[in-house]
């Protein structure tokens, strides 16, 4: 069942989804080659305190034996999401980072993803990093009260697989909110396995279009989180925490 947030929750996510954002792009200024994944982390952790908020990510999973041990997901070229931070996970000339960051402000939650450039890259990934924002923006058009939920997923699919990129199913959306993850899944392609659902005034979801320059597939990585291209090709991400409207979908992950 998806929740529908009243309006002091509402509230809530626009004023944390707008701190998560300028967390964010004071995290792309710090992106730059040999400098290393752990003082990204650093200092999104710094940012999220000093805002009166705390970080979702860290001890998730807490009552298995690996809990995610940091702030910010931090996925470097064939990594698709999850990536650990690390003081020898170092960004190179040409490389694509994925970060991914969640936040609890006042009780609720907000999630957001963006790929970034570490200096120059080649062209196709270039190409990976708009097309798949773009699969995102594609699919949220879609999206207002009284439609149908799958008109996303049908959108950010065709955007992504128009210009040759694969969409990643092992992966997806979700509710959010109350909690990080809330009903329902949100895919980023079409699968009638997926229940759907028609949309409502109130509604608060995470899109967040995962493409890959090669095959679909995935693989697990040996730290039990990081997800992996199966063939080693690039992997882009783009995520927004969206508020369901009258009249469309409100970005609530913007500045």
């Amino acid at each position: 069942m998806i929740s529908i947030k009243n309006q002091d929750e509402i509230r809530a996510m626009r004023e944390g989804g707008k701190i998560l954002a300028e967390v964010m792009a004071k995290l792309e200024k710090e992106i730059a080659p040999k400098k290393n994944t752990w003082e990204l982390d650093k200092l999104a952790e710094e940012l999220v305190f000093a805002n009166a908020g705390s970080p979702a990510f860290k001890g998730y999973g807490g009552d298995a034996d690996k809990p995610f041990p940091a702030t910010i997901c931090a996925s470097l070229n064939s990594e698709v999401v999850h990536g650990i931070p690390a003081k020898n996970k170092i960004m190179r000339e040409g490389d694509i980072i994925k970060i991914d960051i969640g936040m609890k402000y006042q009780g609720m939650f907000t999630d957001m993803a963006r790929t970034f450039a570490v200096g120059n890259v080649s062209e196709p990934a270039r190409k990976l990093i708009n097309v798949t924002e773009q699969s995102f923006w594609n699919g949220l058009e879609k999206l207002k009260s009284g439609n149908f939920l799958s008109e996303y997923s049908k959108a950010a699919q065709k955007c992504a697989e128009g210009d040759g990129f694969s969409v990643v199913r092992n992966l997806v959306g979700h509710g959010v909110g109350r909690e990080l993850h809330e009903d329902p899944y949100i895919p980023n392609y079409y699968n009638k396995k997926y229940q759907d659902y028609r949309l409502e005034v109130g509604m608060t979801l995470a899109l967040e279009p995962m493409i890959n320059a090669g095959k679909h597939e995935t693989v697990l990585g040996k730290d039990g989180w990081t997800f992996l291209t199966s063939d080693g090709e690039l992997s882009a991400h783009y995520e927004n925490t969206v508020l369901i409207t009258e009249k469309g979908a409100e970005v609530l992950t913007e500045v």
